[in-house]
């Protein structure tokens, strides 16, 4: 009797393990690229060189380290908003000056008031829909008289939005307008404890139950010390917490378009690390919209002053672009929304 009770659930778990396989393969099958050849002429639009320049900028000294609500960190907000202008990116309707005020009260006590500064690309047939990047503005500021540039923390994710914005846009010059609106979020005083991303996901300027996903840029100009001996990685942190097709639309992306070893050491729940909960895209994943963290881990100049624009390497830096950048057309462009399921 016990060996035919043993042989019932065994094979009751053999069909359940099956219909699991079965459901995944399904759901690879049903990601697939239209018209890849269009995706590819926008996303080599994304340039080492240029994101070098952008990188160099924020992370020069005239913004003094860019700390949450001084001077420094205003400009570079403002540099932000001027770019996305200067692109023909518009703001939310509700703040047409692309700034989100976001007031002392939520800070910190040491901070002033700040702002997260928003753009938008219109989509074309689900405009209500919205496909988000996040990346923060603010890193350290100046401590004992030396200034934190912050690079890769957060130059490399700031420059990675302006080449995906310019690379949309391009692509909506040319008559190919995404079906859902993107939005490009960057969000104040991320190292103070995500206080602009919880301020935005509490005071949204479009509804979250409209996000289709979230986008998190943080960190991806350096290679850790685990990838000395294969640079061409990223960190994929949170994609199948939510959604388990946003977690396979990444991957359809990266055969398709960028070929990196996407290491998700970082997304077990198990890492001492949590870095799931350590960045922007955590306050967004709070209310139910899906999110995945792309980032390249910490490496000697994480949070240091030393963490400056020459030690970027900006033809990785372009290559995770790219990947972020597909990505997110599929999200924008797919005949069906995102699904929240777990498989």
């Amino acid at each position: 009797m016990k060996v035919l009770v043993a042989s019932a659930l065994l094979l009751v778990g053999s069909c359940a393990t099956v219909r699991h396989s079965e459901k995944i393969d399904n759901l690879k099958e049903s990601i697939s690229y239209d018209q890849p050849e269009i995706v590819t002429k926008y996303l080599n639009t994304i340039d080492p060189d240029e994101l070098k320049a952008h990188v160099e900028e924020i992370a020069s000294d005239k913004y003094k380290g860019r700390l949450t609500g001084e001077e420094g960190h205003n400009e570079v907000c403002e540099y932000i908003r001027d770019y996305y202008k200067n692109q023909g990116l518009v703001p939310p309707q509700s703040h047409p000056n692309y700034f989100q005020k976001v007031p002392k009260e939520v800070l910190p006590d040491d901070l002033k008031d700040s702002q997260n500064v928003i753009a938008m690309i219109k989509g074309s047939e689900y405009p209500n829909e919205y496909v988000y990047f996040t990346a923060h503005s603010d890193h350290e500021g100046v401590q004992d008289g030396v200034i934190y540039p912050g690079a890769d923390d957060n130059g490399s994710g700031t420059a990675a939005l302006f080449e995906i914005a310019e690379a949309f846009k391009l692509a909506v010059l040319d008559g190919y307008i995404p079906k859902r609106s993107i939005v490009f979020l960057h969000v104040t005083a991320e190292e103070a404890g995500l206080h602009g991303s919880r301020y935005y996901a509490n005071n949204p300027v479009f509804p979250l139950d409209d996000a289709v996903a979230t986008l998190n840029v943080d960190m991806i100009g350096r290679v850790d010390e685990r990838h000395k001996e294969n640079e061409d990685y990223l960190y994929v942190i949170g994609a199948d917490r939510i959604s388990s097709e946003l977690h396979y639309i990444i991957q359809e992306a990266n055969d398709n378009f960028s070929n990196l070893s996407l290491d998700y050491k970082y997304n077990s729940e198990k890492d001492h690390n949590r870095y799931y909960y350590r960045s922007d895209h955590y306050n967004f994943a709070t209310h139910g919209v899906p999110v995945v963290f792309f980032f390249n881990g910490e490496h000697e100049d994480y949070t240091k002053p030393t963490d400056t624009a020459d030690k970027i390497n900006y033809p990785l830096l372009a290559k995770r672009t790219q990947l972020i950048f597909a990505t997110a057309w599929y999200l924008a462009n797919s005949e069906n929304r995102l699904t929240k399921e777990i498989i």
